[in-house]
């Protein structure tokens, strides 16, 4: 059956000659054109070409609900980025452990295609910047809609997506997730993106890589991956929390965009190995860290001021006090990452009105421990927990419940409590990064991480 239509393009090339002109006004801006692989690279290409701004491809997969694959219960991206539609999962009764296992499969497949696809390429920084998803064209739009939920958690200020074509249906669905919706055509009747191109040949991963490394050269804006980032400015400082005198590690990245104070936990102190490797992976990303002490040596020694999160959380709130009173941090933005017992001392401080804390990160953390301060925590939180984790996970569950800002709990799959597992520290520090990104560097105006997907 021949369906009438408006425009066919000769081939993608032409379609991103097209789409381009339609975008001309981003021409200028500070803009990551970012292509869905495959067929949407070449368009994006184009546009990136003409509008003299970097590309980059934006690897996302859906993940389905278990028994019904087709339905989107969310969607994952790189940098360990997940984002989730709560409405979905309450209304498929679907535990932690389901979206693990979904996202751990569906994880391995997006791993495997940014391999062949970046050839050891970092990804472009999306921070701050208004990123424009581009396509071929949309037919459901569960692609597209993904990749702009996924580049507003990477930290870009502005989402468009734009298409050569959409369907109708599809085009409803964009605009609840994208700042701006570009679509040159959206016929009443859509049957496939391939009608609307005389050549519709399929675009291989060499032609991806190609195009990417082409870009590169054009616009070598990003590191490699494994280059090596300018090495922040390392300091140890005296923290004075009221009367208190603490030793610590203070950070600073060039031009640093925020800064991450950390609570380390039981027995643990400002040389957790963990922490630290967080810490030096936030700092590679353009972050702040200070690691100290939340105890003095003799203090160290005595379980119960180990396990007073309340002394814990006024130490933290003194060393924030603290961090803000130096000169040239005063106005840069701080965030908490809190492990453990340091993770409900990191709840317990940012419920205070005078904490001003822009995002939280708990790993392995007992928030249940601030469950008395968790209904005034409107930090945005993310808590972190491992898959085998169970006891916590079930605590960091009840927690969520409690606290009414935006809350998210990631769950990495198969990891124990300190996360040993090989990878799982990693995710872990790509998931704080992405957060701390997003909600202390990169606002976001009304679209939230708990958006449907």
């Amino acid at each position: 059956m021949e369906w009438p239509r408006t425009r066919e393009f000769r081939d993608r090339h032409d379609a991103g000659r097209a789409l381009a002109h339609a975008l001309a006004g981003f021409r200028g801006q500070d803009v990551v054109v970012l292509g869905l692989p495959r067929g949407g690279v070449p368009v994006a290409d184009v546009v990136a070409r003409a509008l003299d701004v970097p590309l980059d491809v934006l690897v996302v997969r859906k993940l389905g609900v278990p028994v019904q694959p087709e339905l989107a219960m969310g969607a994952i991206g790189e940098g360990g980025v997940r984002v989730l539609n709560d409405t979905v999962v309450r209304h498929c009764g679907l535990t932690e452990q389901d979206i693990a296992r979904a996202e751990a499969r569906e994880r391995e497949v997006l791993d495997d295609r940014v391999r062949r696809l970046r050839g050891g390429r970092a990804p472009r920084s999306l921070v701050g910047r208004t990123a424009i998803v581009v396509d071929d064209g949309v037919a459901t739009g569960a692609t597209a809609r993904a990749g702009c939920l996924v580049a507003h958690q990477l930290g870009a200020a502005r989402v468009v997506v734009a298409a050569p074509v959409a369907a109708a249906d599809a085009q409803a669905l964009l605009g609840q997730v994208a700042d701006e919706v570009v679509l040159l055509e959206v016929p009443d009747r859509f049957g496939s993106v391939g009608r609307f191109y005389r050549d519709f040949a399929q675009v291989s991963d060499g032609e991806v890589t190609e195009i990417l490394e082409a870009s590169r050269r054009d616009h070598p804006d990003a590191p490699e991956a494994g280059g090596s980032a300018p090495e922040p400015t390392v300091e140890e400082v005296e923290v004075r929390a009221g009367e208190t005198l603490l030793q610590g590690t203070l950070s600073l990245p060039a031009d640093a965009g925020a800064i991450v104070l950390f609570a380390h936990g039981s027995g643990s102190s400002r040389h957790s190995s963990r922490n630290r490797f967080v810490a030096q992976r936030l700092n590679q990303r353009g972050l702040g860290t200070l690691l100290f002490d939340l105890l003095t040596p003799d203090e160290g020694d005595d379980r119960e001021l180990v396990f007073d999160v309340e002394l814990l959380a006024g130490r933290l709130l003194g060393a924030t006090h603290w961090l803000r009173a130096r000169p040239g941090l005063e106005h840069l933005p701080i965030g908490y990452f809190g492990a453990s017992t340091g993770a409900a001392a990191a709840l317990w401080a940012a419920a205070s009105p005078d904490a001003r804390i822009g995002a939280v990160v708990s790993r392995g953390g007992r928030p249940d421990l601030a469950a008395a301060r968790a209904g005034q925590v409107t930090s945005p939180t993310l808590l972190v927990v491992g898959g085998a984790d169970e006891a916590v996970l079930d605590l960091n569950r009840r927690t969520r419940a409690l606290m009414p800002g935006v809350v998210e709990l990631a769950v990495v799959p198969g990891a124990s409590h300190l996360f040993p597992e090989p990878g799982a520290l990693d995710t872990v520090a790509d998931l704080a990064g992405t957060w701390f990104l997003r909600h202390l560097v990169g606002a976001l105006g009304s679209t939230e991480p708990g958006s449907d997907a």
